[in-house]
Order: structure tokens, then sequence, then C-alpha cells
């Protein structure tokens, strides 16, 4: 497993060697707790509802479909979102996208990842957030990122997963954006491609 900074890549690989067909992004997050004794108590934020979204993209840089909270699935099937998650609570993943490598489309070159705050909550009320990539046909951690770093923002451009080489390679992002939905963030999206 890989701790990605922001700007760093890893090549997606099993770890025996050979070429990845099934991946999962994973999404998670805690409500930072509140500082006094509300804290103490045990008296968290409210819920924070983050989500996450899996953008295809072409060798033009042309949106080919999405996959996220009100399209839980690819148009061709190769992509499945687990679902809306509305508070953050509870252990490990929050929200999933799992990818069949194999079955995306052949004009599909890159698949961007993000992250953003419906309800416009910011990141300096959210602890703990990171996404991670798996090899879904074994439950293997490949790469993991740590979106750290509180702030004003409602969104990040978690990472992208291109096809370079024959295969695939995993880029850490962390661009902060602001925004409720992906749609709001496209112009950072597309500009980092």
């Amino acid at each position: 497993m890989v701790n990605l900074q922001k700007g760093q890549a890893v090549r997606l690989e099993k770890s025996g060697g050979g070429t990845l067909t099934r991946v999962t992004m994973g999404l998670g997050w805690d409500v930072r707790k509140k500082k006094g004794l509300l804290g103490f108590l045990g008296g968290g934020g409210d819920d924070i509802d983050l989500d996450a979204s899996c953008l295809l993209f072409d060798a033009s840089r042309r949106l080919i479909d999405q996959v996220w909270f009100r399209q839980l699935r690819s148009k061709d099937g190769s992509i499945q979102h687990s679902g809306d998650n509305l508070t953050g609570a509870g252990d490990g993943d929050d929200e999933t996208i799992g990818v069949d490598l194999s079955r995306l489309p052949a004009t599909v070159t890159a698949l961007v990842f993000t992250v953003n705050s419906f309800r416009g909550d910011t990141f300096d009320k959210i602890e703990n957030a990171y996404c991670r990539l798996l090899d879904a046909t074994n439950g293997q951690e490949l790469a993991r990122y740590d979106l750290t770093g509180t702030g004003s923002h409602t969104g990040q451009v978690m990472a992208q997963v291109v096809k370079k080489d024959g295969g695939w390679e995993m880029k850490a992002l962390g661009e902060k954006t602001t925004g409720r939905t992906f749609h709001d963030m496209m112009g950072q999206i597309t500009a980092g491609l």
C-alpha cells in the first residue's frame, strides 16, 4: 500500500504483478467533535453529507458519463456507486465506487474522483477524511490519500486514474474547490486532465 501525497502517482498493479481488472475507491470521513464540554461528553457536530463521484473522460477531455448519488451506475454498467451516506457515521468507508476496468468503454482514458459537501458544510467541520483505492478482487489497499487540510472549501478533486502504457495509474490531486455537486467543480476538474 502506498500513502500518496498531493501530486504523487502510483502505477496500479496487483501485488504479485499483473494487470488490475477491478478496483474500488473508498471515501471515509468523520464529523469534527465540538470543543469544550459538549465534545468531552461525546457531543459531536452535526451530520455531514459528503458525496463521492466518478467522472469518465475521453482523450479529448470530454465528459462521457458520471456516477454519483443521483446516478449510481454508469450507462455501460462498469461502475457502481454504493449509495449516498448522509452522515459520515461509522467506521471505514462511508461511500464506495466500484470500477471494473476491463469493462470500461475503450474511449475512456481517465476517471476523476471527486468529493463535495452537498449541504455546503466546509471541510473545517470534517476530520479523518480520506480516499483509498483497493483491488476489488482481494480487498487489498493499493493506495491511500488523506484529504487533510481544513478550510472553507466544500469540495475536492481527490484523484484521477488514467490509462497509461497499457495499464492504469492513480494520481492524488487534492485540489480544493467549492460547489455542492461535481457540476459546480467542472472547471477545475477538466483543467487537471
